[in-house]
C-alpha cells in the first residue's frame, strides 16, 4: 500500500550522498529535528530533473526558513548522485533508491517509463517532525514539475 496523507511515513535505510562521499541514512533517525521534504525524481542529469533540483537549490533558503530539510531521491547510484550534486552545485543531499524499495513503499515508482523499468515518479512528500506525511504529490507525467508554492504552504502549516 502506498504512503498516504496523515499516515506515518514508511521508514527506510539507504545511502545519502553529499557530492563527495556517501554514508548510511535512516529516515526514522532524522525525525524530530526538522520537517523533511522528500523530492523523488526520475533520473539525474535529465533536463527536467536538473531543472527541478536546481529550483530546489535556488529556493533552499525558503525551505530552511520553514524548518525543513530537502532530500532528493532517485534510483541512480550513489556515484551518479555525487556527480550530479557537484555538477549543479546542489546544497542539499540526495538519497539513492538504487534497489527501488523507497519509491515502491511511497507509491512513487514507474514500473515502465519509456522502456526503462523501475524509475521513480516525480513526487514530493512533506514529512513532519513526528514522521507523519502532511503533503503528498505524485505525478504519472515525468515532465510535470511540482508546485513549489504548495510545498512551502504545506510547510507553513506545520509547527
Amino acid at each position: 500500500m502506498p504512503a498516504e496523507l496523515n499516515q506515518k511515513a514508511p521508514d527506510f535505510i539507504t545511502k545519502v550522498c553529499d557530492g563527495e562521499k556517501f554514508e548510511d541514512f535512516t529516515l526514522s533517525k532524522e525525525l524530530g529535528k526538522e520537517n523533511i521534504v522528500l523530492a523523488f525524481f526520475p533520473l539525474a542529469f535529465s533536463p527536467i530533473c536538473t531543472n527541478e533540483l536546481c529550483s530546489f537549490r535556488d529556493s533552499l533558503s525558503q525551505f530552511q526558513s520553514l524548518r525543513a530539510r530537502v532530500y532528493g531521491v532517485s534510483v541512480d547510484s550513489p556515484f551518479v548522485l555525487n556527480a550530479f550534486i557537484k555538477a549543479h552545485d546542489l546544497k542539499f543531499k540526495l538519497l539513492t533508491d538504487f534497489n527501488r524499495e523507497i519509491s515502491r513503499a511511497y507509491g512513487a515508482l514507474h514500473e515502465d517509463l519509456m522502456g526503462l523499468k523501475g524509475v521513480s515518479k516525480r513526487s514530493v512528500f512533506v514529512i513532519d517532525k513526528n514522521g507523519v506525511i502532511r503533503y503528498k504529490w505524485v505525478s504519472d507525467d515525468p515532465r510535470q514539475l511540482p508546485d513549489f508554492g504548495a510545498i512551502r504552504a504545506a510547510l507553513q502549516g506545520l509547527a
